[in-house]
């Protein structure tokens, strides 16, 4: 095998029968346990918060409630003594990333340059993630609950209300993390033993997070330009993918998450055209939390099934009026949007390096 791998022949190689019947492979998940677990305090904390909010004066901020509640899902394999430090940071990511979308939506800044915004704070959460180590979901709930924030608030006061709404559920999740800790499985984690500097940690992190941004930036950008009503959602498809560290796995997850997407789509489609009670809603998303991430480890489409359906049916909690079952053909044309652009660009900002792993991988494989 020569030593130099062209970008078409890497195309060649990922567009193979062989790597597409790698994506369909289902895997038992290591760690199980503690994934499930994560899932049920996310879900818990739905169950304690959605239903108060409800009942209170602020019922029209259900959906930014439920973006708080999802950093129950962060530092599932950490060692003991850094779980809750992992779910606290979490928690600053997630309200940041809503206020500052939403201060950005308020100061009247137009869709394409909320799009720049949304790129760039998903490469610095990838960052953010990698250095503080905060394991799955990694960077993409961030970028949700800054997509939250697209939707400009009334007023100052009504962005600090819905922060603030966030901020409350958030604080909730650590503390049910904190409560249920003695739950979690002993991982056998071993803490790094030498010391970098953050200039060290951060070094090699720039290419990827730059490939994030920009992958992010122009699938949201195309999506606006085409006319489609939340091109946040093309954005994040994009950053999902190029998540990937190999060029096999940037494949392996578009592939999937397109085919989770459009299952997923068909279910909430059903789902909504329903018009489910906002307590259906409540009772469904606890459901959906759980088995999205005991499903997730085994196949990321599997998990995607589930995802599609949570993530829509927040956005229904958010605005049952405006948000309905229409929702899902657009999610699926914008993952495939996403998905297409992240696998190009992941190919043509591919070093000679990573293209020859992906050969030589092809070579043991067929061996």
């Amino acid at each position: 095998m020569s030593d130099r791998v062209g970008r078409r022949e890497a195309a060649r190689l990922l567009m193979s029968r062989r790597q597409f019947a790698e994506s369909a492979m289902v895997v038992r998940p290591q760690g199980l346990r503690n994934s499930i677990l994560a899932g049920f305090q996310a879900a818990l904390t739905v169950a304690i918060a959605l239903p108060l909010v409800q009942l209170s004066p602020w019922s029209a901020l259900l959906g930014y409630a439920s973006l708080g509640a999802l950093v129950a899902l962060f530092g599932r394999f950490a060692p003991k003594a850094r779980r809750n430090v992992i779910v606290v940071y979490a928690a600053l990511c997630q309200v940041s990333s809503l206020a500052i979308m939403s201060i950005a939506s308020l100061a009247g800044v137009p869709t394409a340059g909320l799009l720049l915004v949304l790129a760039l704070l998903g490469g610095l959460y990838f960052i953010a993630s990698t250095v503080g180590r905060f394991g799955p979901p990694g960077p993409l709930i961030f970028m949700f609950s800054g997509m939250a924030g697209m939707n400009a608030p009334a007023s100052l006061q009504d962005l600090g209300v819905r922060v603030l709404m966030a901020s409350a559920v958030a604080t909730l999740a650590i503390v049910v993390c904190a409560v249920t800790e003695a739950l979690r499985a002993k991982e056998d984690v071993a803490e790094p033993r030498q010391r970098y500097s953050l200039r060290q940690q951060l070094q090699p992190l720039w290419p990827t997070a730059g490939r994030i941004a920009g992958g992010a930036l122009i699938a949201g950008w195309i999506a606006h330009a085409v006319g489609v009503a939340h091109p946040g959602w093309a954005a994040m498809g994009a950053v999902a993918v190029l998540q990937g560290v190999h060029l096999h796995v940037t494949l392996n997850r578009a592939l999937q998450r397109v085919a989770g997407t459009v299952i997923g789509a068909v279910l909430i489609w059903i789902i909504l055209s329903q018009s489910p009670s906002v307590w259906a809603g409540i009772a469904l998303l606890f459901l959906l939390q759980w088995m999205t991430e005991a499903a997730i480890g085994y196949n990321y489409a599997l998990g995607q099934m589930f995802v599609t359906p949570m993530a829509l049916l927040m956005t229904y909690l958010a605005s049952p009026a405006t948000a309905g079952a229409e929702m899902a053909p657009e999610r699926v044309l914008d993952t495939l949007l996403g998905a297409v652009i992240a696998v190009v660009l992941a190919v043509i900002f591919s070093t000679g390096h990573d293209r020859r792993e992906l050969a030589k991988r092809h070579v043991r494989i067929s061996a």
